[in-house]
């Protein structure tokens, strides 16, 4: 009997190690999420920013958490910065650098060096008063009193039409950026998926479950060839291209999650010209 508690007793640690690598979790809290800008849709309604390539995080004025509702590990410092407000944005490192990003906001333990690269880049007020032409000015006040560097008020403009709607996507994604986001500037606080917020990219970008490891040949034998994956209605296809070869040495696990782009649908409703992007983090 003895020998018996003894076990569980060591099974529950290691779960309490297990869980403190990616943080105390809990209910995921409700955010605003985007949808794929319509062409039919007026710019010169929206307040437009540039899409960053980052990790989501909520501030309660308290913790910091992932959309998960995990909490992030970030250093005792950098949660002393933040203000007392409630805020919503993501963690940052540069552009092209989320894969860097996510090795250090998933660490148990965080190193400092590393957190002081990481800025917090601002764009919503959880539960804000008013449209969110006003939280935006909100926002830049409340990261101008922090007065820190790391903390950073995303920059909203506006555009007067499409033409102009497209330049501004390309001088960004020239730049390396990944598109730009529209968020209806009279708009309340709401959250959920919805046109509220809108994304524009040059390509499209979705989600799928890997199904199957396909096997490589030729100068890719003996690693991961492509992806077998399936879309959320069931429809399955291979993805072959956008691997790295360390992805394809040690490929995403049979049903993970990953998001991949393409150009638009066939008539079968299946993508064109899908290309592995990355794992979608959990965290």
């Amino acid at each position: 009997m003895r020998n018996i508690f003894f076990a569980l007793a060591t099974a529950f640690a290691l779960l309490g190690v297990a869980g403190a690598a990616v943080g105390t979790a809990r209910e995921a809290p409700p955010i605003l999420l985007a949808k794929v800008l319509d062409p039919s849709v007026d710019p010169a309604q929206y307040l437009v920013s540039e899409k960053f390539d980052g990790v989501r995080a909520i501030w309660d004025g308290k913790t910091l958490r992932f959309r998960s509702g995990n909490v992030v590990n970030a250093p005792a410092w950098f949660l002393a910065k933040l203000p007392k407000e409630s805020l919503d944005g993501e963690l940052w490192l540069a552009r092209s650098k989320f894969e860097e990003l996510s090795g250090i906001v998933r660490k148990a333990e965080p190193i400092d060096d590393e957190w002081k690269q990481i800025k917090y880049l601002i764009f919503e007020l959880p539960n804000g008063e008013g449209d969110f032409a006003a939280r935006a000015e909100r926002i830049r006040n409340i990261v101008k009193r922090a007065a820190w560097p790391q903390l950073i008020a995303v920059e909203q403009f506006r555009v007067a039409d499409r033409a102009a709607l497209k330049r501004k996507l390309d001088e960004v994604v020239k730049a390396g950026g990944e598109g730009l986001m529209l968020h209806l500037a009279d708009a309340p606080y709401i959250t959920g998926r919805s046109d509220v917020l809108l994304k524009l990219k040059p390509l499209d970008d979705t989600e799928a479950k890997v199904v199957e490891h396909i096997a490589g040949k030729g100068k890719y034998a003996g690693m991961m060839g492509a992806l077998r994956v399936e879309m959320p209605d069931g429809k399955r296809f291979v993805i072959g291209t956008g691997f790295t070869d360390e992805v394809r040495r040690k490929p995403p696990a049979i049903g993970s999650t990953i998001t991949y782009t393409h150009r638009g649908l066939t008539k079968n409703g299946l993508p064109r010209f899908a290309s592995y992007l990355r794992v979608r983090e959990s965290f």
